[in-house]
């Protein structure tokens, strides 16, 4: 099949060094009559090697290669910056949106809340090397967090959890599941719609076992890898 070995010429060329990673490809029209191929068959070598995680697409500015993912270990929490900066990446966090809003049927959930709580709203965007990686929404307890909104949300929240209100998570609850990047995800990330996402959900809980803030993330697929490692004892 034609498309695959299209698929298999490009990732030899990753794999020697020829294309980088970050590096844009050529315009799909110029990659199909290098290839001697129809676009179409063109695309479905880039769908598998978008579903591999090999290359990713920004909106209206075409394919790129994929650089190393993130190694992503849900045992452990620490902050994106600090995670990032250990595996010699460059991170950066853009602060979206800020409010205080009813809880919808989402943070009702994940926080154990009644029905119209209010709910403080944390919208950002992460970065590594100038690239938007993961979409990421919070709500937190203002019961818990009095006037947080007025802090530089920025940065990390778990730094002002702990600096500001002596306060840190004594549990956390991990689901993580696939998706797709759709509406103000996408955008933030500069997805066509539809394009591959991890999804990791998070709840953290105090020492009495109360759910107290959760955060949502829409990763593009390629740039995380979930890893860990338990011991076995006996």
């Amino acid at each position: 099949m034609q498309y695959v070995k299209i698929k298999d010429s490009i990732i030899e060329q990753v794999e020697s060094g020829m294309l980088s990673p970050r590096q844009k490809l050529p315009a799909e029209r110029k990659l199909a009559e290098s290839f001697d191929t129809t676009r179409v068959t063109l695309r479905e070598a880039l769908s598998l090697l978008e579903a591999e995680g090999s290359i990713y697409r920004e909106d209206r500015r075409g394919w790129f290669i994929s650089p190393e993912p993130l190694k992503y270990d849900p045992t452990q929490v620490v902050s994106f910056p600090s995670l990032a900066k250990a595996q010699n990446r460059t991170p950066k966090t853009e602060l979206v949106a800020t409010k205080s809003i009813i809880a919808n049927k989402q943070a009702t959930r994940l926080l154990e809340l009644p029905p119209f709580s209010d709910v403080y709203r944390v919208d950002r965007v992460r970065y590594l090397e100038d690239r938007p990686v993961v979409h990421v929404t919070h709500y937190l307890r203002p019961d818990v967090f009095p006037n947080l909104l007025a802090y530089d949300l920025s940065g990390s929240l778990t730094d002002i959890y702990r600096e500001q209100y002596d306060v840190k998570y004594h549990k956390v609850r991990y689901r993580i599941s696939t998706s797709s990047l759709l509406g103000e995800e996408a955008q933030a990330l500069r997805a066509t719609s539809g394009t591959p996402a991890m999804v990791i959900e998070r709840v953290g809980y105090n020492e009495q076992g109360l759910p107290i803030g959760c955060d949502i993330e829409y990763w593009r697929h390629d740039a995380i890898s979930i890893e860990s490692m338990a011991e076995i004892n006996g």
